[in-house]
């Protein structure tokens, strides 16, 4: 059921990409699980869309948001200031968790755009990331401006900021006590990409061998990778890791991938 939610903070990280932060109680979720926002226009019928949660449970429900030029309703959600309201159906759905994620050595978390966001929920709860001796998280957008909580998500894998005087052998840089070691790589596909990515889609850095020298881990039947962001991106990777003779996870037949696609 539908209720009203006012927006409590509103990032603006390049244009048309802005994360909503909402003031009311949040309801009990898991890391990985989307809800549905909405609009209703004066004397028309409500607009909807599922978007995956960014925040862990328990926080304030955050949302990371792209605008569609041509579209029904994310226009209207990324012109939305702090003070405004949306429409709020509370009811968490979906299966993208890492309670679906068999077990591995090395979990591999590839985004694009939008599709970090319930990467960033698990990071940001960590429960659940305890069960790998490996956490590598990917990020792929066109410019760097793009890679939207670049710097948390450093932080939250205990990397040091680039140019930073904690260098890579630093422990920090290589574990978190009594977790798994975690890794993030942003990829940029039209300009230079920071000091800690790789230069190009992601799809490109896989077929070259750059994104798993750059992560220092492989994906192979030891890993688990899980995908979200632009269909396109995922059926090219799906591609990629079939030729590798990974499959599709299931509950009857345990494999080595699954996936969200979010479309625009």
């Amino acid at each position: 059921m539908f209720r009203t939610a006012t927006i409590l903070h509103r990032t603006v990280w390049a244009p048309g990409l802005v994360s909503l932060v909402l003031k009311e109680e949040t309801p009990s979720f898991v890391p990985g699980q989307f809800f549905q926002l909405g609009v209703r226009p004066p004397g028309g019928e409500l607009i909807r869309r599922s978007y995956s949660a960014a925040s862990a449970p328990g926080q304030p429900l955050e949302f990371l948001l792209s605008e569609v030029e041509s579209g029904a309703l994310t226009p209207q959600l990324c012109a939305l200031s702090e003070g405004d309201q949306l429409e709020l159906d509370d009811a968490p759905l979906g299966f993208f968790t890492l309670a679906e994620v068999p077990a591995c050595d090395t979990l591999w978390l590839l985004a694009t755009g939008t599709g970090l966001g319930p990467f960033l929920s698990m990071l940001r709860a960590a429960s659940g990331l305890e069960r790998f001796n490996q956490v590598i998280v990917v990020h792929g957008a066109p410019s760097e401006p793009r890679l939207a909580y670049a710097q948390e998500v450093r932080t939250l894998c205990g990397r040091p900021r680039p140019g930073s005087s904690e260098g890579a052998d630093s422990p920090k840089a290589d574990s978190r006590a009594g977790g798994p070691r975690m890794h993030y790589v942003p990829c940029v596909s039209r300009e230079a990409p920071p000091p800690d990515g790789v230069r190009g889609r992601i799809t490109e850095a896989l077929a070259s061998g750059e994104l798993e020298r750059q992560a220092g881990a492989n994906i192979d039947a030891s890993a688990h990778v899980l995908l979200c962001g632009n269909p396109s991106m995922i059926d090219d990777m799906v591609k990629l890791l079939r030729e590798r003779g990974l499959e599709k996870h299931r509950r009857r037949a345990p494999g080595h991938f699954n996936f969200e696609k979010y479309w625009s």
